[in-house]
């Protein structure tokens, strides 16, 4: 039994990697830039569990700067109201993956989009003793098309991401609309 688990597994990683390289390989940056909604979140994060049915819909703002950093701005609801932050991601030597180890940000790739309407994106992450990844459900508009919605499922689901360890965040766009307006 353990060794089918282990070849269905095993299955599920190759077909995933085949689909991240086919994703990866057709992307251009600057078509993932401007406003982004994040809808859906999946997190190994150790608070996620208990925070995740209070998270609200989160803004962001990705922008190139002039020395090709990626600038993700973002705009959450955290326990004083909205919180701003700015991260810049330096691009690795692989294909559009970026990273800043200094602030806790170990990979950030797009795992799958259509260009227009939507993202899947990963991230690896470590804060002092604590090292997760997310995937989250970039979207233009404030409702997830049924497509993108079924993408970060399969994504999630594909990375060994349990039910407990996914959520849509709640419908309140006001800390999103802080950036995106």
């Amino acid at each position: 039994m353990k060794l089918v688990f282990l070849a269905a597994a095993l299955l599920a990683l190759v077909s995933m990697s085949r689909v991240q390289a086919l994703w990866l390989g057709r992307l251009d940056p600057k078509q993932f830039l401007g406003p982004w909604y994040i809808l859906a979140m999946a997190s190994r994060a150790k608070d996620f569990m208990v925070e995740k049915d209070m998270k609200n819909v989160e803004g962001v703002l990705v922008t190139l700067t002039p020395d090709n950093k990626l600038r993700v701005l973002s705009s959450r609801q955290g326990p004083d109201g909205c919180h701003q932050s700015t991260v810049e991601l330096l691009k690795q030597e692989s294909r559009w993956v970026f990273e800043n180890p200094s602030i806790g940000v170990l990979d950030y790739r797009v795992l799958g989009t259509n260009f227009k309407d939507y993202a899947v994106v990963f991230t690896q992450l470590e804060f002092g003793d604590e090292a997760f990844n997310t995937v989250e459900l970039y979207s233009r508009t404030e409702v997830a098309s049924y497509e993108a919605m079924k993408l970060f499922t399969k994504w999630s689901q594909g990375l060994g991401f349990r039910a407990q360890q996914q959520a849509k965040l709640r419908k309140d766009l006001t800390c999103a609309h802080k950036i995106l307006q």
